[in-house]
Formats: structure tokens, C-alpha cells, sequence
């Protein structure tokens, strides 16, 4: 058998009361059955207990709410808004970095306008070639004597007239020899007036003389040293007067050399180079090694320039006097000048193989220069036909083979679009555009390999 439990002893004095805030019947609807008092068993007390805790758990408490305390929302700390700026500054960045990669992506291209030519016909190319332009008549100016430059008054560019004063040398030494010979002119002069007045008293005295032998008052002696006197200051006076002659001559020799002290334009022209300065050494002849200049400076003649072209031998047959040419100057493509055969130089370079033609210009312009290269193109035969009356030319360069077809890149709103067209026979570095363009439009000159339709570009006119 189980051991019997002592019964609990009974206090001698009753527990406290317990009392709650809240009424059994709002808080508790679970209240003991038979409990009208408020004070519990000992079980009924922890039963109260964990329904008051289940209770606040389930339903809102005012009395914790009220004693919680209420802080202001703390303000953002400066480092945010800091930071705000630096996010926003990285983000442009990331922006402008991104728009000039894309900038950078653009392929750089050199673009050219497509011009117009119209004409029902066209002559016929009968030959290529190219020479250089060049001057018939140019002379680098020199003095006749060896002396030392004092001063040059010439510039590159400056246009000179025929007699103009270029430079001068030094002309001390002459100066001096000059004075020299002009007071042994002087001294000459004076020695023929005192001949000239002893000529004239000799024969007054001959005349005396003579007057008085025909009166038989002076014998013939005196009249024969009367006569002798007279002949004799006749012929110092004959002498003098030719030593003032050569002293007149002596004074022309030494002006000529001062004269050749100063240089002179030999015609009209351009001064093309400044060869020396004052201080030089100048020489007719290459005199001195390096330190003697032979020039003062080279003048050309504008209005003689001409083209020269060597034509290969093999292709002499082709040209003709006064056969027409048109001329492009490398420095202007785009320039047609009308020209013509002056000349067949008739001798052959067996080096090279070559005869050299004169090529002549129709009408001179000022943007012709001597030295300039250019090509030519013979013409001859009976003009050739186009389909139409209107064509487009554009450079060989910006024609390219691709797939079999003659095409050309056009630039459209900052793209690449290819362009197929049909060409005709063209000269020199032009090609002419039957069909497939239109005046205006802007095709790539020397496009790169790697191009491709639909490419962004970045054009840089020709």
C-alpha cells in the first residue's frame, strides 16, 4: 500500500489577499466555477496567473504601451548625403565614359562631295602622263666680278622689273681708282689748253717771221726755226688731245667696274630664292669653296611657264604638236586645265627610255607654279558617246572592288551604306559615275579595309 500523506497543517494566520487590477469577469472569462470570492485557491491563484499571462499575450496592453518611451527619428548622419554625391558623381561618370567609348567606336573617314559633269560627249584619253611645271625663261643673278655683298634688297616672292637694283657689292677700292683716273683726266685736259696757247703764239711767230723773209729783213734760218716750232707744239697738241682721251677712256673703265658693283634684275619676274646676305663673298664662278656664293638670287619669269613630260618611246606614236591636253595639278585635283602640245623634243634618253614633250598652258593662272607636279592627259581621236548627258566624277580612290561589283561607300546620317555603280572609261585620277550616284552626296575617299555597311564614321572633308 501506498504510504498515507500527512494532511497539511492549517496556518494560524490567514494568507494575504489577493487583489488584481482587473476584474475577474472583463479579464478572466475563465474564472473557477463556484469562485465568487476574488481570492482563489492555491491552485486557483496559478491557474489566474498563467491565464493573466496567455491573456496579455493575446489581447494589446495600454499600460505597456504608455510606458514606452517615444524617441524622435534620429536625423540621416552627413556621411549619407556625402555619399548621396559621390554615387551620383560616379554614375555620370560611368555616363561620359560610356558616350565617348561609343564616340571613340566611330571609324574617322575623309569624305568627298560628289560633283556633276555634264557634256553630251567626252574626248577620248589617248595617253597618260606626268611631268612637273617648270620655266623657260629663270636665271639665278650673279655679279660679273668677284666682291663682297654690302647689301641685297631682294625678298622671296618680291616681283622685280627688268634694270631693278637686286644687291650691291663693295666698291671702296674702285671708287678710288676712279678718282685717280677722273684727276689724270683733269691733269690731261689742262696740258692740252697750254699747248693749244703755245700752238698759237709758235705760229704767229712763224707768220712774223715769214713776212719778214719776204722783205729779206730776216734771213732763213729764223725762218725755218719759226716753222720748226709751229710743227712741233702742232704735234704735242695732237698728243695731248689723245691723252685726254685715254684718260676719259680710263674714267669710263673704272665707272663700268662700279657699275658692275651693282647687280641688276635681267628681266622681269618673281624672286623665287634669296641665295645670299651682306657680309658674303659673291663669285661668277665657284671660287673659295663654301664661303663664296655664286648668286644673289634666282628670278623666274611667270609668264614662260610650261609643262614638261617624259613619254615613254613606245608610246611617242600617241602625240602630236599642238595636240590638246588637259592638265591636273597634284596640288589642285579637282582643277581641269585646257593645254596643248608646243613641242616634241627630238632626242631620246637612253637611260630612261623616254622622250620629253613641252607642254604648253591655254591660259596662265597665278596658282601655277614652277616646280608644281601634274598629270596630263593626251587627248585625240573621235569623241566618245555617253548613254547620258550628265555623268558624276569622283576619285579612283573611293571606288573599290567588292564581290565582283564596282561600289562606293556614301555617308548617310553618320552611317556606312554601300553603293553599287556602273563606271565609265575615265583619265588620270578620275573616274566617271554612270549610274548609282547622285550630285551631292558624300562618298568615303580610301576607305578602310575592315568598312562595312551600316558603320558609324566620323568625316573629315577633302
Amino acid at each position: 500500500m501506498p504510504p498515507q500523506r500527512e494532511p497539511l497543517e492549517q496556518p494560524s494566520h490567514p494568507p494575504p489577499r489577493l487583489t488584481s487590477n482587473f476584474p475577474p469577469s472583463s479579464r478572466y472569462p475563465h474564472a473557477l466555477p463556484g469562485c465568487s470570492s476574488p481570492l482563489p485557491s492555491l491552485t486557483g491563484i496559478w491557474k489566474w496567473v498563467l491565464l493573466d499571462q496567455v491573456a496579455s499575450v493575446n489581447q494589446p496592453s495600454s499600460a505597456i504601451d504608455q510606458l514606452r518611451i517615444n524617441r524622435p527619428a534620429e536625423a540621416p548622419e552627413r556621411g549619407q548625403s556625402w555619399m548621396a554625391w559621390v554615387i551620383l558623381l560616379v554614375v555620370l561618370a560611368v555616363g561620359a565614359g560610356g558616350w565617348w567609348s561609343y564616340r571613340h567606336r566611330a571609324i574617322s573617314v575623309t569624305t568627298k562631295i560628289v560633283q556633276e559633269t555634264s557634256g553630251p560627249n567626252e574626248s577620248r584619253t589617248v595617253l597618260n602622263a606626268s611631268g612637273y611645271v617648270v620655266a623657260r625663261r629663270q636665271a639665278t643673278v650673279s655679279s660679273k666680278v668677284t666682291g663682297k655683298v654690302v647689301e641685297v634688297l631682294i625678298e622671296e616672292g618680291m616681283k622685280v622689273q627688268e634694270g631693278q637694283i637686286l644687291a650691291r657689292l663693295d666698291d671702296s677700292n674702285i671708287a678710288v681708282a676712279l678718282h685717280l683716273a677722273q684727276a689724270q683726266l683733269a691733269s690731261a685736259k689742262a696740258s692740252l689748253g697750254e699747248t693749244e696757247a703755245s700752238l698759237d703764239q709758235t705760229t704767229k711767230e712763224f707768220k712774223r717771221i715769214s713776212d719778214l723773209s719776204a722783205s729779206h729783213i730776216a734771213n732763213q734760218s729764223d725762218l725755218d726755226k719759226a716753222e720748226a716750232d709751229m710743227k712741233t707744239m702742232r704735234a704735242r697738241l695732237e698728243r695731248q688731245r689723245v691723252d685726254v682721251t685715254v684718260a676719259e677712256r680710263q674714267v669710263d673703265t673704272w665707272q663700268q667696274q662700279i657699275d658692275d658693283m651693282i647687280i641688276r634684275a635681267p628681266f622681269t619676274g618673281i624672286t623665287v630664292s634669296k641665295n645670299a646676305q651682306p657680309g658674303e663673298m659673291i663669285s661668277p664662278i665657284s671660287a673659295g669653296g663654301g664661303f663664296t656664293r655664286t648668286g644673289i638670287g634666282t628670278i623666274v619669269d611667270m609668264s614662260s611657264l610650261e609643262i614638261e613630260v617624259d613619254v615613254n618611246e613606245s608610246y611617242l606614236n600617241r602625240v602630236e604638236p599642238r595636240q590638246e591636253v588637259e592638265a591636273t595639278l597634284d596640288a589642285y585635283p579637282d582643277w581641269k586645265i585646257p593645254s596643248k602640245v608646243i613641242a616634241i623634243i627630238p632626242t631620246a634618253d637612253r637611260q630612261k627610255a623616254t622622250v620629253k614633250v613641252r607642254v604648253g598652258f591655254n591660259q596662265l593662272d597665278p596658282r601655277i607654279l614652277p616646280e608644281m607636279g601634274v598629270k596630263v592627259a593626251f587627248h585625240g581621236g573621235a569623241p566618245e558617246p555617253t548613254s547620258t548627258g550628265r555623268s558624276m566624277v569622283v576619285p579612283k580612290s573611293a571606288v573599290r572592288q567588292l564581290d565582283g561589283q564596282d561600289i562606293v561607300w556614301v555617308v548617310q546620317d553618320g552611317k556606312v551604306e554601300r553603293r553599287a555603280v556602273s563606271l565609265a572609261p575615265s583619265s588620270g585620277d578620275q573616274t566617271v559615275i554612270r549610274a548609282g550616284l547622285a550630285a551631292g552626296e558624300r562618298i568615303i575617299v580610301e576607305a578602310p579595309p575592315t568598312l562595312k555597311a551600316g558603320d558609324h564614321v566620323r568625316e573629315t572633308s577633302k
